[in-house]
């Protein structure tokens, strides 16, 4: 690694990571703490790295007083960097994205909304308030390209698109209204491509050679495209290379 590397990994000196426990939130959560950054590792299971300045947190997607609880407790060491690493595309039943209209069900869409809609949202609600209001900081969650409207062009997926489509809308409110007392802060959602994890393991079977990415790889594309958005980026949607995905 570079000086210049090292002095772009060292931007953010505390980090909060909400799913630290998954493929990229570990990842994320490893890559930042072995360059010298603190970083609040979150997760329901308490399965998270231990190397460097980590420190734990418990925390339930569904259970918004665990995540306010959470902010709380970073109050003491508040992070410049946050990041919902949190999401859903097969649910702990098997049940999977739906194919056809003929396959929805309310009940299977509104855990679907909870876990990659609500959640994030409630992890913006409270950890936003953290962020200095005259120095940079990031909120980034993870997205993805299918939540592209003007992108779609084969259906299907009904309630991981929609749930996707919905959080890229709150992350445009959120960069909207946090620009008006945060200058200097970023809102971005991140598409990480198709990562080597859980969420995408039924998945893999189909795919071309060379694109399932190692999720520590995943996690340096990401934090690259993070260092690299300016405020004039608040509120869009990035792919692992730093390219726009459109609305």
């Amino acid at each position: 690694m570079t000086d210049d590397q090292q002095a772009n990994v060292n931007e953010f000196s505390c980090a909060a990571i909400f799913g630290a426990s998954g493929g990229i939130g570990r990842a994320l959560t490893e890559n930042l703490a072995n360059n010298g950054v603190t970083v609040w590792a979150g997760s329901r299971s308490g399965n998270v790295p231990q190397e460097g300045d980590v420190r734990p947190f418990a925390f339930d997607l569904n259970d918004e007083a665990t995540i306010e609880q959470a902010a709380s407790l970073m109050q003491s060491r508040p992070p410049q960097l946050i990041i919902a690493a949190t999401g859903v595309l097969t649910l702990a039943d098997g049940t999977g994205p739906e194919r056809s209209y003929r396959g929805l069900r309310p009940d299977i869409m509104a855990q679907v909304m909870a876990l990659n809609t609500i959640g994030p949202a409630m992890i913006a609600k409270h950890m936003l308030p953290l962020l200095d209001r005259h120095e940079r900081g990031v909120f980034a969650a993870i997205s993805a390209r299918v939540g592209s409207i003007s992108d779609n062009g084969l259906g299907g997926w009904h309630s991981y698109r929609a749930s996707k489509a919905a959080l890229n809308m709150l992350i445009k409110n959120f960069a909207i209204e946090l620009r008006r007392t945060h200058k200097q802060a970023v809102v971005a959602g991140l598409h990480p491509g198709t990562v080597d994890s859980e969420l995408s393991k039924p998945f893999q079977g189909n795919l071309p050679e060379g694109q399932l990415t190692d999720p520590a790889e995943a996690a340096q594309n990401l934090l690259a495209v993070l260092r690299g958005l300016t405020p004039d980026n608040s509120g869009e949607v990035f792919d692992f290379a730093g390219k726009r995905i459109p609305s």
